[in-house]
């Protein structure tokens, strides 16, 4: 019969968000221009980001509910739900090249200091006392560990019918992630240099604070499972939407032993540690 389907691919109906989304982006980065150029631009250009980014949020929401939607009517057989952990890896594999951008800058910087001011042939710049690698970064990376584990726990949990060891892993996890970052947000408040003036700071700040932001989106992913688990969503067989939120933050946990070692260790070694 014409236009019944003989293949296990999910064929997406038209959809306004990806113009929906793409207007709101617009909007936001105008706002953006806007608020950052005052003198030569319109006044409310903060107004018009926090606009796009509420549309962009929107946009978020409702695609990704069209998505959980599509999994409960069945939509996403087994060849879909493949594509979709293909996808999952790909964008992993971009944001590990986003960070492969920042250490090599921080590398760069640090193997081949410049003689001009402010590094002055020295890395870090002089003047600069580092935070001590060994208290609250080891603390944090402790942290990010034991998150790890618990999450493949919330997963091995999952796969295994056990509804009440995934609450609970996943719980642990959440929290885990909200500690680290309050943690991290006490780390700056208390850092012994600004974010500008020398590779050094600058480095640092870009580097650990894009992770900061990464555990923040994985936390709020992870709290979306959770939400989903006690409505019921996911089972043994299909979970992928637990899955991806897994796998982001196996990812921000390794980013982050490589940051820690890098930045905080290696990028710190020899210079005056801060006594704060």
């Amino acid at each position: 019969m014409a236009g019944a389907k003989n293949h296990d691919y999910h064929i997406l109906p038209p959809s306004i968000w990806p113009l929906f989304g793409s207007m709101s982006a617009l909007v936001m980065a105008f706002g953006a221009i806007m608020w950052m150029h005052p003198d030569a631009m319109p006044a409310g250009g903060g107004w018009v980001f926090l606009l796009g980014m509420a549309g962009l949020l929107f946009t978020f929401y409702s695609w990704w509910a069209n998505v959980i939607a599509e999994a409960h009517a069945g939509d996403h057989t087994p060849v879909v739900q493949l594509h979709l952990r293909y996808g999952m890896i790909l964008f992993i594999a971009s944001e590990v090249m986003f960070f492969v951008g920042w250490f090599w800058a921080f590398f760069d910087f640090s193997l081949f200091p410049s003689a001009l001011a402010p590094i002055e042939g020295m890395f870090p710049s002089k003047g600069i006392e580092v935070m001590n690698a060994f208290e609250l970064p080891l603390l944090n990376t402790l942290i990010l560990l034991c998150s790890g584990t618990t999450v493949t726990w919330a997963h091995h949990a999952l796969i295994h019918g056990d509804r009440d060891g995934l609450k609970k892993g996943l719980w642990c996890t959440i929290l885990l992630g909200l500690l680290f970052s309050s943690i991290q947000a006490y780390e700056y408040a208390h850092a012994p240099f600004p974010f500008g003036g020398s590779p050094y700071s600058s480095g640092f700040y870009m580097a650990t604070g894009f992770h900061g932001f990464h555990v923040i989106v994985g936390t709020i992913f992870l709290i979306v499972n959770l939400v989903r688990v006690y409505k019921g969503h996911f089972t043994p067989r299909q979970h992928f939407g637990f899955e991806a939120a897994a796998w982001y933050w196996h990812f921000v946990d390794v980013v982050w032993l490589f940051l820690f070692v890098a930045i905080y260790v290696w990028g710190g070694w020899g210079a005056p540690i801060h006594a704060g």
